[in-house]
């Protein structure tokens, strides 16, 4: 049950004050419980995807994090960046400002940037921010996520007013429907709240707690 629970977890570490030691630490314990990958800021891909090399772990990174409102250039740029730094998954933000004003074009135009520039070398996941999204909002942005070509719709960056939610996670799950991966970040600290979010749909878990995840421990982290 732990090997199945830890396949499921990016085992995350996006703090700003990040340190290399603590990097080193996230892989080591990332191919210690054969987690799917590392989520890191982009300056740490590099390192993470030499410590990870001999793993089956992936190394994930996000772009445009946190607050989606690089232009698409960039968010290109970043992921072409990452990716030859060694990223095999990019988590990138959505344009939520752009979602609010109804600005689909703009939206998904935004996810095919990223999309493209990942094209067969990386999988894409799109962090919707749900806590500042009304349940139609959710709705529409897992649409255009799907419409753009992306493989996973994430609820969260952890760095806003909120995390994950059952009910968030089931909309994701129902509008995306059986073909794309549901992502549920933020605030999953223990074995309760992944088999939540799993029994609603979830097939991804973003999380600084791993480790006392698969303990059946509790984790008083943020993230």
């Amino acid at each position: 049950m732990t090997e199945n629970i830890a396949a499921l977890i990016d085992h995350t570490l996006l703090k700003q004050d990040a340190t290399k030691n603590q990097i080193e630490k996230l892989c080591e314990e990332a191919k210690t419980y054969n987690f799917a990958s590392v989520c890191v800021n982009p300056t740490w891909v590099n390192l993470s995807a030499s410590l990870l090399k001999e793993s089956p772990v992936k190394v994930c990174t996000v772009i445009g994090f946190p607050l989606g409102a690089s232009t698409s250039a960039v968010k290109a740029f970043e992921t072409t960046n990452a990716i030859e730094n060694g990223a095999d998954e990019i988590d990138m933000v959505l344009n939520v400002g752009a979602l609010k004003d109804q600005d689909y074009n703009l939206v998904q135009k935004d996810i095919e940037a990223v999309v493209n520039a990942a094209k067969d070398k990386a999988i894409v996941k799109v962090i919707l921010e749900t806590c500042l999204l009304t349940n139609e909002e959710i709705a529409k942005a897992s649409e255009l996520s799907k419409a753009a070509g992306a493989d996973f719709v994430k609820t969260s960056t952890g760095f806003s007013t909120g995390g994950a939610t059952i009910e968030a996670v089931k909309l994701m799950r129902e509008t995306v429907g059986p073909d794309l991966g549901v992502k549920a970040s933020g605030g999953v600290r223990n074995l309760a709240d992944v088999e939540a979010m799993v029994e609603v749909g979830a097939t991804r878990i973003g999380a600084s707690s791993g480790v006392e995840i698969v303990k059946g421990l509790e984790s008083k982290s943020d993230y």
